[in-house]
């Protein structure tokens, strides 16, 4: 690439044409401050003014996120005036803010925080009437508070580049903008998805999860059995939050703060997951057999179905009927694990940790209900959980490695564990659907043509001795949409297909740590580009490590067929394990 010569505060340097002076000043060493520093790719509009140099010749200061470097410039981070603009323009935003910093739940990862003790900016500089606030906290997953929005239409942005989706935009002009779905409806009636994408790039907290702490709080303080169970994803993610490098396995200490918080089981939802490869598996090879509905689609991604039931609800026969793991768990957690202890599933309470908002959308299915009691009570996102291990006083790094309880539904394989992933869920059928079709062990394992943890479209055709099984993989719904197009212009040449709502799967679910390069000082400066790489990585790394690899190998499994369950699809199978869908809309105005 060509390259250009420019000065920064006198020195000289070269660098990339084509890149903006905030991206040249990073590449020479600068930290200009501004909110972009955390960006994934969205806005970039050059609104928010914080990042205002100073360029020799240009008519008056430039925003450094949108203004290109050309031959000869000559730029100035700290002149007087940009120094001073950066500041104002902090305080301008300060000052149309809400102050409950302290109880806000994006205390210590505030991005508006940050650039404002690097500006020297000062609360009440600029003190008048603030405009008008909303708070909608209807939906389940989803909270929004647009008193500490500060309209940088990152929200907005990731909506449309992961989903192709257009659910947040700004509504009215001038003092009065907000950002909000369409008409001020809340998230409960609008067609989100509930994936949690937006709150992942909020720079403050006008958008968040929906806390389920004082949910568990008070089911551990109940005397009921409450029992907490862990996706995949969460152990490749949940160590940033205690200063570990992004994608540090650190399952062991995981789970020895849980039962420090009182939990009377700690479970790993990869029981669940090859549970779902061994229902959902037979329920492709039935289609393939019988003349089924084809392609059959993947359902462990409630942000997927929800998108299915909004957008696609001709296609929901296409639907697995499975369960999504953690909701298979929690139902064979209030049968078969109940009745074994001599308990009454009522008095039982589960406690899913999920990277993942939409789950908690999922729960709240009157579909995923067993004669009226849920699956699943309560669910933690990875934040969720790292705040209470933090509020307890556990010192993470200090703690044992311990391993998962395990009584009846202890044991999983590394097929499980890769469910996290973008992929994982087609892999691991694959291992299990090639040994039930040809009653043998794909010999090297791995389905590596199904792996890769960008977002997109992958394909493979898999010869499993003269049957040829076409696949397809899609993360993100911007994606998935090419595919469910084709299926409804009936051109699809798959018989299977895994879509995931998050890009690159649950390793980069809504209620994963935020990635914010100022956070994670000793991180690579590629990190926005490599944190899902490096979270996918653990997993594989703890399936190589696994002496079961395949669903249909899990001991427990087996013995959880043949105690209780009979065999996968049996009817029994179908009342604890399998759902339904129904297409969807509604509207509901936020006051």
């Amino acid at each position: 690439m060509a390259k250009v010569n420019i000065k920064i505060e006198g020195v000289d340097y070269q660098v990339e044409s084509g890149l903006t002076i905030l991206e040249a000043a990073k590449a020479c060493g600068y930290e200009i401050p501004s909110l972009c520093t955390f960006n994934h790719g969205e806005c970039n509009q050059g609104s928010c003014r914080v990042c205002l140099v100073e360029v020799k010749g240009a008519r008056g200061l430039v925003a450094s996120c949108v203004y290109p470097v050309s031959e000869g410039m000559e730029i100035s981070i700290s002149a007087p005036k940009a120094v001073e603009a950066r500041r104002r323009s902090v305080e301008l935003m300060l000052s149309n803010h809400s102050k409950d910093c302290q109880q806000c739940e994006k205390n210590g990862k505030c991005e508006l925080l940050y650039v404002a003790q690097v500006t020297g900016a000062q609360e009440g500089k600029y003190e008048g009437v603030q405009s008008e606030h909303y708070f909608d906290e209807i939906a389940p997953g989803l909270v929004r508070d647009t008193s500490k929005c500060i309209l940088c239409g990152r929200c907005i942005e990731r909506c449309k580049n992961a989903h192709g989706m257009g659910i947040l935009g700004f509504e009215n002009r001038g003092f009065k903008t907000f950002v909000s779905p369409a008409e001020n409806r809340s998230f409960a009636d609008s067609p989100c998805i509930q994936c949690g994408q937006c709150v992942n790039v909020c720079p403050t907290g006008a958008l968040m999860e929906h806390s389920e702490i004082a949910k568990v709080d008070a089911a551990l303080a109940s005397g009921k059995h409450v029992v907490i169970q862990t996706a995949p994803a969460v152990r490749a993610a949940i160590g940033e939050e205690f200063g570990y490098p992004v994608g540090t396995a650190v399952t062991g200490k995981m789970i020895a703060a849980q039962r420090r918080l009182g939990f009377e089981r700690v479970y790993d939802v990869n029981f669940g997951a090859d549970v779902t490869i061994m229902e959902e598996g037979t329920e492709l090879l039935g289609r393939l057999k019988n003349g089924g509905v084809l392609p059959m689609i993947t359902s462990c991604s409630p942000g997927w179905i929800n998108y299915a039931e909004y957008n696609y609800s001709d296609l929901i026969p296409h639907l697995s009927t499975c369960k999504s793991p953690h909701e298979m768990q929690g139902a064979l957690i209030k049968s078969y694990w109940a009745e074994t202890m001599g308990y009454k599933p009522e008095d039982v309470f589960v406690v899913s940790v999920m990277p993942c908002v939409a789950k908690k959308f999922e729960k709240e299915r009157e579909q995923l209900k067993v004669n009226g009691i849920p699956d699943v009570d309560a669910v933690l996102t990875t934040r969720e959980l790292a705040r209470m291990i933090k509020r307890a006083g556990i010192i993470f790094n200090r703690l044992p490695d311990e391993e998962w309880d395990s009584d009846i539904m202890g044991a999983y394989s590394g097929a499980g564990v890769i469910f996290g992933v973008t992929g994982g869920v087609m892999e691991a059928a694959l291992r299990t659907v090639y040994h039930v079709l040809t009653g043998e062990e794909y010999g090297k394992i791995e389905f590596t043509e199904v792996r890769g943890h960008d977002a997109g479209i992958r394909e493979a055709s898999i010869d499993i001795k003269g049957t040829t099984v076409n696949v397809a993989i899609a993360s993100g719904m911007k994606s998935a949409k090419v595919l469910l197009d084709q299926i409804r212009a009936g051109e699809s040449k798959y018989q299977f297909i895994e879509i995931m709502g998050c890009p690159g799967g649950c390793i980069n679910g809504g209620g994963q740590p935020y990635v914010r390069p100022v956070f994670l000082p000793d991180e690579d400066d590629d990190i926005l580009d490599t944190y899902k790489e490096k979270r996918a990585k653990a997993l594989y790394s703890e399936d190589e490590r696994q002496s079961v690899r395949q669903s249909h190998n899990n001991p427990d499994v087996k013995a959880l067929y043949e105690k209780f369950l009979g065999e996968p699809n049996s009817h029994k199978a179908h009342e604890l394990l399998h759902t339904s869908y129904a297409a969807r809309e509604g509207f509901n105005e936020v006051k």
